[in-house]
């Protein structure tokens, strides 16, 4: 029964500032990022895992430095099959300005089929179908008894999510994936069970109705966002 640690990179600048940064390179941990990474780092360091694999992009990168901290003979593996959906020509943009187009409403309501413009960008279905790739070979890789942690982007986690659950993808913008937060998924012979989802191990008041963000209401962010936690995710002092 291999065990996956899947984690989301911490806050950056670019969450906060409601852009969609995609691909973009130099995209770095902000201060309450840094300490996300560090706060959920403390959490598994107890767990022993065969590997870390993350995604390219300095975000994942520099959290996945956070958990390697103290665990001194662990692999890492980049992997860019767990890098960011490849946006093209919506990368960078704020989102606010993003949820006026007409590709938004069937990136929320038909994600199955959103192909992003642009060049080198991509469709939700083939982020989808590398990042499932990507965890049944590194299950396969690592063996029935591993466990092991792949850090990596809100809606590339999101899509993880909706294969272990049996989740068209049309349905994987009803999961909320958070910064530096954990979700657990066990595999085993017969079917993935999810342990854990969104788990950020924090205080209850970010359950708050979040404001600000484009699109409706009803409307995912896409990319993820900045999450809900305005404190990294970390309990109060007594």
């Amino acid at each position: 029964m291999t065990t996956l640690l899947l984690v989301r990179h911490g806050r950056t600048t670019a969450n906060v500032d409601g852009l969609l940064a995609g691909w973009t390179p130099r995209v770095h941990l902000d201060e309450t990022g840094r300490g996300q990474a560090a706060a959920v780092a403390a959490r598994l360091l107890p767990i022993p895992v065969a590997a870390v694999v993350t995604s390219p992009l300095e975000r994942c990168r520099e959290t996945a430095a956070a958990l390697l901290a103290g665990r001194d003979g662990t692999p890492e593996h980049v992997d860019d099959r767990l890098g960011e959906v490849r946006y093209g020509d919506w990368t960078g943009r704020q989102l606010k300005e993003l949820a006026e187009e007409p590709l938004w409403r069937v990136v929320q309501a038909h994600p199955s089929a959103a192909t992003f413009p642009g060049a080198g960008a991509e469709s939700m279905a083939a982020m989808a179908t590398r990042a499932v790739a990507a965890v049944r070979a590194w299950n396969e890789r690592l063996g029935a008894d591993a466990t092991w942690v792949a850090v990596s982007h809100g809606d590339v986690i999101k899509a993880v999510v909706a294969d272990a659950l049996g989740l068209h993808l049309d349905h994987f913008q009803r999961i909320q994936v958070d910064p530096a937060s954990l979700t657990v998924v066990r595999y085993t012979e017969l079917r993935p069970f999810l342990v854990r989802l969104n788990d950020v191990g924090g205080a209850v008041d970010g359950l708050a109705a979040p404001a600000g963000r484009g699109g409706a209401p009803g409307d995912a962010v896409v990319g993820g966002g900045a999450g809900t936690a305005s404190t990294g995710g970390t309990a109060p002092e007594p």
